[in-house]
């Protein structure tokens, strides 16, 4: 066998063909975006942490190039996402964003015919927002949601994805994540996990009807997926056991993704799901989860599994990541992190895609990123 390209071994290794070696494909998007290595006047003096000056001035596909991994998705590197939203522009519904008092505060509301609704979002450490404020704070609120999604489609951007087919060219698929399932989507960005928990409770009916309603949105998204270019998808759904515990996560989740899955396999696609958070509970479930592979699962000293537990999960589905975020701080040394990603390549190869669980935050250092592209370069998958 030749030497193959890291796009070739990233469909290969969903294939289940053989590899010569496994791809590195550690995601860099919130290091390189929270220490503004995106201003091309970047001067060492001004950069907060000690970063090799050889990476300044440079691109995120330039990086990836220097340290020979390949980039996981084109939204986070190109800034080319492969979906996005359009709302109806004759319906009455007008968005407005303004600035918070806070900085990196943004307030976004929905001026619809039903009622408005506000949200508040913050962004932390490099460009991750989260919700301060959710839009829907009542079971009335639903109703203006509903009526928000009814007159919102999900577009494929077809002209996104031809472009950075051909800026990646060998250097990887171009890959995507989906809007997260219903209960996922009203948990993280609806309505929060204390309110829907409360709401699931007290009404439940009227819950399980808005997480039908959202199921029938996603119809239109799975269908042009579907019918899409794209060879391999992620869920982006972040699970976390404490958000998705194993009642939720048999009621909710496992039939959405048995439904959907089924769905994209039939279209010829692959499959796999993003889950960061905690694990233990969840780990009988993941057999019988239908997905190809399994995104960023954060073993100990991060998580709450170890890598033998999460290797007795998930049997032969294939792991992407693997080396928890955590290791590339300062207080975990270079031997330590070299012995780790060994365990991960000899307990997961050759159904492995190599990365970090699962971003390389801010403060990373990214020698240890150089150091492992060269474990995975010398170590042999079959």
């Amino acid at each position: 066998m030749g030497s193959l390209t890291n796009k070739q071994r990233f469909l290969y290794t969903f294939q289940r063909k053989k590899i010569d070696r496994i791809v590195y494909s550690p995601r860099l998007y919130y290091w390189y975006f929270g220490n503004k290595l995106f201003k091309k006047t970047r001067h060492p003096e001004k950069v907060e942490i000690d970063i090799p000056l050889r990476y300044l001035n440079k691109s995120q596909l330039k990086i990836y190039d220097m340290i020979d991994a390949s980039p996981r998705y084109s939204e986070e590197t190109l800034y080319l996402p492969l979906l996005d939203l359009k709302i109806d522009s004759e319906v009455g519904i007008e968005k407005k964003t303004q600035r918070g008092s806070k900085e990196g505060e943004t307030i976004t509301k929905h001026i619809t015919p039903l009622g408005n609704l506000t949200q508040t979002t913050a962004i932390g450490g490099g460009f991750g927002v989260h919700y301060t404020e959710f839009p829907v704070k009542t079971i009335e609120d639903i109703k203006i949601m509903k009526y928000i999604f009814e007159n919102t489609e999900c577009v494929f951007l077809e002209k996104n994805y031809q472009k950075a087919e051909e800026i990646l060219g060998e250097r990887a698929i171009v890959s995507g994540f989906l809007y997260s399932s219903p209960y996922q989507r009203v948990i993280k960005e609806l309505m929060g996990f204390v309110r829907t928990t409360i709401l699931l409770k007290r009404k439940p009916k009227e819950m399980e009807n808005f997480f039908q309603f959202l199921e029938e949105w996603d119809d239109e998204m799975y269908d042009k997926v579907a019918n899409s270019p794209i060879s391999v998808i992620n869920f982006g759904e972040n699970i976390d056991a404490n958000l998705s515990p194993p009642p939720q996560f048999e009621n909710y989740l496992i039939p959405y993704y048995k439904k959907r899955v089924r769905q994209l396999h039939r279209a010829g696609k692959y499959c796999h799901i993003h889950i960061d958070g905690s694990l233990k509970d969840l780990l009988p479930y993941f057999a019988e989860l239908p997905f190809d592979g399994l995104e960023a699962l954060t073993a100990e000293p991060q998580g709450d599994v170890s890598l033998e537990e999460i290797k007795d999960a998930i049997a032969d589905k294939i792991l992407l990541d693997g080396i928890p975020s955590i290791l590339f701080l300062p207080q975990y040394s270079v031997d330590y992190v070299k012995e780790y990603t060994l365990k991960v390549l000899e307990l997961f190869s050759p159904n492995l895609i190599l990365g970090v669980s699962d971003e390389l935050s801010p403060n990373g250092d990214i020698r240890k990123i150089e150091m492992i592209s060269k474990l995975a370069q010398s170590f042999d998958p079959s």
